[in-house]
């Protein structure tokens, strides 16, 4: 009885065990690292200095590939939020509409590659976009198109964007569900009364659907961002960053770092990662939660 009284007046200790793992797993090693990335920590020496911003100053000086990586972050980011979003919400319409037969069936086939693992999905890519013995560029001979045909892994113009177009294939199915589920928490109502006025499916969607999915698309979005910013496992497993630096992001550079023992550029471009993700998350939000309020 007295165990009972005390856990009414003391709910908060509930939360002390929560509290303890955010401060020991995710505050303290946030502030580590940003510690450690105003210093020289390396694995080839035991002492580690002060340097102020001397690691941030390198990394957009110019003398280095940092700023590449950056912007390869940035430009992955930004196209696949598209990709994913536009395809994502084009499958969820066109398998929410009542003419379109084995709906369920069809979003189990393009919600599928969303349960595998990248490091699977980078194997059997890697071996199907193989400019000699891959499946596509053999197809698009044996179909009289071989000027189509590409070297899509290590062709520096095109790796990235050939990622690009992997990652979307992947991940667009669990965005399509998302969207599946936000466009059946719209009430009929509204599609009744356009289609008494004579509404297209055009128009139902324009004027219906996809204002009444703001709030969804503004989910997705920052669902999209802030795993275009810290993607890695994709990149990694198909060209792990090359060829020649073409594919290499935030993340895999992170990793390039560590594995030579540059423990402080490594945390730097991890600083710099994390106020990516925060500054856009919060410019998003701010910019389309007014929209949805109203």
């Amino acid at each position: 009885m007295c165990l009972l009284n005390f856990n009414k007046t003391y709910p908060t200790y509930y939360a002390i065990p929560a509290l303890l793992l955010f401060v020991i797993f995710f505050f303290l090693p946030g502030v580590l690292g940003i510690f450690y990335s105003f210093t020289d920590w390396n694995s080839l020496r035991a002492e580690v200095n002060f340097v102020g911003l001397k690691n941030y100053l390198k990394i957009f000086s110019g003398q280095y590939d940092f700023v590449k990586y950056i912007l390869n972050t940035v430009r992955f980011t930004g196209l696949t939020m598209i990709t994913k979003t536009v395809f994502g919400i084009i499958f969820a319409m066109l398998l929410t509409h009542k003419l379109v037969k084995f709906q369920n069936i069809q979003r189990m086939v393009i919600f599928i590659p969303q349960v595998m693992s990248f490091l699977i999905v980078g194997l059997v890519f890697k071996s199907l976009l193989n400019p000699v013995t891959g499946f596509f560029n053999n197809f698009l001979k044996s179909a009289g198109l071989s000027v189509l045909a590409r070297n899509w892994l290590s062709d520096s113009n095109l790796a990235l964007s050939t990622v690009i177009a992997v990652d979307t294939w992947k991940g667009v199915g669990y965005l399509m569900i998302i969207v599946i589920a936000g466009i059946h928490g719209i009430s009929s109502d509204y599609y009744e009364a356009a289609q008494i006025d004579g509404a297209s499916f055009l128009q139902k969607t324009w004027h219906i659907t996809l204002p009444l999915l703001k709030p969804v698309i503004l989910n997705v979005t920052v669902l999209n961002l802030t795993y275009g910013l810290r993607v890695f496992d994709i990149i990694y497993a198909l060209t792990n960053g090359g060829p020649g630096h073409a594919t290499e992001v935030i993340n895999t550079a992170v990793y390039s770092e560590f594995s030579k023992g540059n423990y402080a550029m490594g945390t730097t471009l991890s600083g710099i990662l994390f106020v990516f993700v925060m500054l856009l998350s919060f410019f998003i939000l701010r910019v389309l939660e007014p929209e949805e309020k109203s």
